[in-house]
């Protein structure tokens, strides 16, 4: 091993890892002060979202591959001087078109950042020390969602010299290029002895998937829904299959692929994921609709909106910490509690939506909010820890780029489909009747969760005869 990774260096893989998580979430609050300044219709919201998420997933793998092959540290300052250059395109866009292409953009960059962190650490972190340092990098992934959030309606709010939301991308430049100078100097350099190549076709297979379901969700309703939005989707199934034929072929040939057969033949593997798939997916529109329902809807400024959710984010974060100790007293039926405590949530927010939620002294909607962060912290934490350990050992470095793929995935098809529906309603229904609807789909998906995982580990627990 390579000198190890100090305090020091451990702080500024962190801040890496932080600029690209935060800025998954840091755009939502922004969306309608984009919407009024660029005339960008829902759709290209949606994208502005969405294809971040689908350029971080897709290149999230690859990236892992390409910092064992060329060394993580080259790799991570690689990545975070493109994600600076990508974050200024975002800053000076000038259109809808030009900001979804940029996004795109700085999403492939940060695809090469997190990756090497977890390399970093599990290479360069003593075994004595690398849980602790694990923990700190899962407490910055809770709180890039916190600090998303508020930071972007502060940023709105201040306002610094008219930049309006382009503050929030331009605020990146600083924070990475210093990531990137410091990680020269403090950050050791690693790479894998035996680096696996790059499962490039499997990669543009499964891009085709996930856009043969976003593209037609995403234009249909904007163009009125041609004839190839209706017959795109026919080909997602056609897609899936060369993808798995290809996946079982690369596998046999001797070399690692994006998604290992024999990791997803794993039945805990296999049901872990098709639990949190959907579950994910509602969570990705619920964050989509709720900063545009909560400012136009309710009358909200940038600021308060952010804060508003942020006790959601806090919720997550301290139940993230809990799930460890949680599993071990309940064993497999920490995902099904959480299911319903987020349920419970969300029926909240229902209930609270005929009061306007804000309009008050006292924020109806905070009891809810609360419950669905605690609840989505428990699903997520205890079904990524499920899904884990389950994967078969030769395949431990290649098990997280597997489940991180499908979450990204996931939510990206989420804001796709789930802020299709919100955008064809509240035109004609009003934000609250269309945030209500969003509201009872993920009611349903996360009580759907809750049922199919208390099935699973009752036939887990069952007896053999």
């Amino acid at each position: 091993m390579s000198r190890p990774l100090s305090a020091f260096g451990l702080g500024v893989v962190l801040l890496a890892t932080l600029l690209p998580m935060m800025d998954s979430f840091i755009v939502n609050v922004a969306l309608p002060t984009i919407a009024d300044e660029l005339g960008a219709a829902n759709a290209d919201l949606e994208l502005v979202v969405a294809g971040y998420g689908i350029a971080f997933t897709l290149l999230l793998v690859p990236g892992g591959r390409l910092g064992d092959a060329f060394g993580r540290r080259r790799t991570l300052v690689a990545g975070l001087l493109g994600f600076v250059l990508a974050s200024l395109l975002c800053a000076v866009a000038t259109g809808a078109e030009w900001l979804v292409a940029a996004r795109v953009l700085q999403g492939a960059t940060a695809a090469l950042i997190p990756p090497q962190v977890l390399g970093t650490i599990q290479a360069a972190v003593p075994p004595d020390r690398r849980a602790k340092a694990m923990s700190r990098y899962a407490a910055v992934s809770g709180l890039a969602a916190i600090l998303g959030l508020v930071l972007g309606g502060v940023l709105l709010k201040v306002d610094l010299w008219g930049t309006s939301w382009r503050l929030l991308f331009l605020v990146n430049l600083p924070l990475g290029l210093i990531a990137a100078v410091l990680a020269v100097f403090v950050v050791p350099d690693s790479r894998s002895a035996h680096p696996a190549g790059i499962d490039w076709r499997g990669t543009a297979l499964l891009g085709a998937l996930v856009l043969a379901v976003l593209v037609p969700l995403n234009r249909g309703p904007l163009l009125g829904w041609p004839w190839w939005t209706i017959a795109l989707p026919l080909l997602a199934p056609v897609a899936a299959t060369a993808l798995w034929r290809t996946e079982k072929r690369v596998a046999a040939a001797g070399a690692v692929p994006l998604l290992p057969p024999s990791v997803l033949a794993a039945p805990q593997v296999r049901g872990g994921l098709l639990l949190l798939a959907p579950f994910l997916a509602a969570w990705a529109g619920f964050l989509f609709a709720l900063p545009l329902t909560v400012q136009h809807g309710f009358g909200l400024d940038p600021l308060t909106a952010g804060l508003a959710v942020a006790p959601m984010s806090l919720a997550f974060l301290l139940g993230s910490f809990a799930v460890p100790a949680l599993r071990a007293r309940l064993a497999g039926r920490v995902t099904s509690y959480g299911a319903l405590v987020q349920g419970l949530g969300v029926a909240w927010l229902l209930a609270a939506l005929p009061l306007g939620w804000f309009g008050g002294t006292v924020w109806s909607a905070l009891p809810g909010l609360v419950l669905v962060g605690l609840g989505q912290a428990l699903v997520v934490g205890a079904a990524n820890i499920s899904v884990l350990g389950a994967v078969p050992a030769a395949y431990a470095s290649v098990g997280g780029g597997v489940l991180v793929t499908t979450q990204q995935g996931a939510m990206a098809i989420g804001v796709a489909a789930l802020g299709t529906l919100f955008g064809t309603l509240h035109s004609g229904q009003g934000y609250a009747t269309a945030f209500g609807v969003v509201l009872a789909v993920q009611l349903a998906v996360g009580l759907g969760v809750a049922f199919a995982s208390r099935e699973r580990d009752a036939r887990a627990l069952a007896p053999v005869s």
